[in-house]
């Protein structure tokens, strides 16, 4: 291996981060899928990616795109539904960087221990680098899944279902959860399995029988997403606060003269449940590769 040339690669791959997230993020910014503050956020996170490889600026797109899009889906019905509705979704830096800020972390470690090479999952060759390859696989897998449960899931024809009792509760309650909302979690998963499965074919080198076992990140990202949302609902039922405002005519996170408590504890905002549940749902998927790769 050539370290210069490495190193070179590195550098090649973050100039065209800088320019890729550029036209990215005015574009988002222009669709109204993020604020102008969540572009300090995301360029320097695609910065971050895309240095350590191609395949995991590949994951952090995937999300992106996919989350705008379904938060797009429905958007007059969750006007009336959602608390903290904003037009196109509009992200802002927190939610940005607590969307994409423990993966960032971790693939900076990627790519300090791999020079920026692009690695299959094979702990023979490095139990960390597999963990840590994992911790991104549950990272965006637990991202996607809580985007695509709750944007979908609010649009369901049932009622939810708060996860810690089961009984039925208003739409836009945290911690509700519906069987669509379930389904797309696993399915926003799977996406993010199958896209690093796809990029992998041609990112990576490595012996065929290594080769072909990367395909079971997809099942366990599927796996992933489906976890991460329900630790996401977990959280949301109990240490996020829920109630209903009589005024507004609508669920709301935070406690008033006028509304009445549904559920829940007012110790995290839904940015804090986020990071919490994409750490959990990373850590239990770094632990499960290094046990399959």
């Amino acid at each position: 291996m050539d370290p210069a040339g490495v190193n070179g690669g590195v550098w090649i791959r973050a100039a065209v981060a800088v320019a890729a997230g550029g036209a990215i993020a005015a574009r988002a910014v222009r669709r109204k899928s993020v604020d102008f503050t969540a572009v300090f956020a995301g360029v320097p996170a695609m910065v971050a990616h895309t240095g350590a490889g191609y395949r995991f600026a590949g994951l952090l797109l995937v999300f992106f795109f996919t989350a705008s899009r379904v938060t797009r889906t429905g958007e007059a019905r969750k006007r009336a539904l959602d608390p903290e509705f904003k037009e196109g979704g509009q992200r802002n830096w927190k939610q940005v960087l607590s969307n994409s800020g423990i993966a960032s972390i971790l693939v900076v470690l990627i790519a300090l221990i791999t020079g920026g090479e692009d690695k299959c999952l094979d702990s023979k060759e490095s139990g960390l680098v597999t963990a840590l390859i994992g911790g991104v696989i549950g990272h965006y897998s637990c991202c996607n899944g809580d985007t695509w449960s709750s944007e979908l899931g609010i649009l369901s024809k049932s009622e939810p279902r708060i996860i810690t009792t089961f009984k039925r509760v208003r739409k836009g309650t945290n911690g509700g959860v519906t069987i669509d909302g379930l389904l797309a979690a696993a399915a926003a998963g799977c996406s993010i399995g199958l896209a690093f499965v796809l990029l992998g074919f041609l990112t990576t080198q490595c012996a065929s029988d290594v080769f072909w076992r990367q395909l079971l990140v997809i099942p366990l990202a599927t796996a992933a997403g489906l976890c991460g949302s329900l630790i996401d609902s977990l959280l949301g039922a109990t240490v996020q606060y829920s109630g209903y405002c009589r005024v507004r005519k609508k669920v709301v996170g935070v406690d008033g003269p006028t509304v009445t408590r549904i559920s829940g504890m007012n110790i995290l905002d839904n940015n804090g449940v986020n990071v919490v549940s994409i750490f959990l749902t990373s850590l239990l998927t770094a632990l499960v590769c290094t046990c399959i790769f």
